[in-house]
Parts: structure tokens; sequence; C-alpha cells
């Protein structure tokens, strides 16, 4: 049964990200709305790293070896995103000008390369929560099923906007966002029988990128569109998962 909900908790998020990116594809989805989704995932995303993940993590690790491990996750997203592409879609939209979503063609490799390392660590953090307390496995799962829909919107739109038709912009969503199966896949069969020790590093991991994705999205959009609306989305996505990993220590 764990077994089934793993692969279900995998092919879940990837739908919601396809869901997203076909929503962009067919729908127009204006700036404001997603500013909005941005900033509720990016707050699910915090919550759960600090919530969630950081007490788990320090039942197993020493301190200095979580900051290590959270440390690696985040600077791994930060350079990725320095010197290949931004990491996250949802993340960046508000970086991108007209100019620049119609020059997408040209570095195209470098943003499916970038997303790829993004959807695989989702998929690990997936398989390594749900070897975890099931408030953290939830936790865990429900942040990254909230964040993909933007990423999956925001993706979609940055494709359109380069000039990438309807249907080949829904086949390389659905492209990058299978990474996500991938990592889901390579954590079940990897991560089954690992000690506490290992799967905490994996999950301190995750959080160091959870980080750098929650403070990246909505820096960028506090500082340049709708404050109010990304403080409130933002508050709304990490107090629902603090509220559930509440709920569900107490009701342990």
């Amino acid at each position: 049964m764990a077994s089934q909900s793993i692969l279900f908790q995998i092919f879940a998020a990837f739908g919601i990200a396809l869901a997203g990116g076909m929503s962009s594809a067919w729908l127009a989805r204006t700036h404001r709305q997603l500013c909005a989704f941005i900033s509720l995932g990016a707050g699910t995303l915090l919550g759960v790293a600090l919530c969630g993940i950081v007490p788990e993590c320090l039942e197993s690790l020493k301190m200095w070896e979580f900051l290590l491990a959270g440390a690696s996750g985040y600077y791994l997203f930060a350079l990725v995103t320095k010197y290949v592409y931004h990491i996250c879609p949802a993340c960046a939209a508000s970086h991108f000008d007209e100019a620049t979503t119609h020059r997408l063609a040209e570095f195209a490799t470098a943003m499916m390369f970038a997303l790829a390392i993004h959807c695989t660590v989702d998929g690990l953090a997936l398989a390594a929560g749900n070897e975890e307390a099931s408030p953290v496995g939830l936790s865990i799962t429900f942040a990254i099923c909230v964040h993909k829909f933007p990423e999956g919107l925001a993706l979609g739109a940055l494709l359109r906007g380069g000039g990438v038709s309807r249907l080949k912009t829904l086949w390389l969503v659905a492209a990058v966002e299978s990474t996500t199966i991938l990592g889901g896949l390579i954590g079940w069969f990897f991560l089954h029988d690992a000690s506490n020790f290992w799967l905490a590093l994996a999950l301190a991991n995750a959080a160091g990128g959870f980080l750098y994705l929650a403070v990246h999205a909505v820096i960028g959009e506090i500082l340049k569109h709708h404050k109010a609306l990304v403080l409130a989305n933002f508050a709304a996505g990490f107090g629902i998962i603090a509220g559930l990993i509440l709920y569900f220590h107490l009701k342990a």
C-alpha cells in the first residue's frame, strides 16, 4: 500500500503540473493570477521546509550535518539559476519581459536542463518524505503539488510567449515535468531501505532547494508587483502547511 501511495503522489504531482501547462497553453492567464499562484506555492514550500523537514531532520542529524546538506540544496539551485537558466519557471516568471520571452528558443535546451534538475529533486523529496513520519510526508506532498500548478502554468506561458505552438508547449511541459516521475522512482528504489540518517540528508537537501525557491519567488514578486496580493497568498500557503503539520502531530 505504501508503494502504491508513493507512486500515486508522484504521478499526481506530474498531472497537476501538466494541467497548469495545459491551462496556459489554451487559456489566457493574467500576471496577477500567476503572482497569486506563485506566492501560495512559495509559502507552502517554506512552510514544509521550516515546520516539517527541519524538526524531523534534526532528530537524525547534527546541526552542522543538517546545515551542510541544506546548503548543498540551496546552492545547487542558485548555481544552476546563475550559470544555466532559472531553475523554476514559476519563480522566474516576473523576471521576463516581452523581448526576453521571444528569445526563449535560443536557450530552450538550457531551460529544459535546469527545470529537469528542479523536477527531479521534487520527485526525490516526495519519495524521501513518504519514508518519514506521516505529517512530514503529507506536508511535502501537499506543498509540491500546490507548487506544481503554477510551475506548469508559468512554463507553458513562457513557451507560448516564445512562439511555441499550443501542442508543442504541452509536449515540452510533459517532457520536463516527467523528470518528477524519474526522481520519484529513483528515490523509491534507493531510499526505500535507507537508514534515517540518509533519509534525513535527502530531506535536508530538498529543504535547501525549497528555501531557495520560496525566497527567490517572493522577493522577485514583492519587489516588482502586487505586494499585498503576494504577502497574503504567501502567508496563506505557509499557514496551511503549518496548520496541517500541527493537526497531524496532535492527532498522532
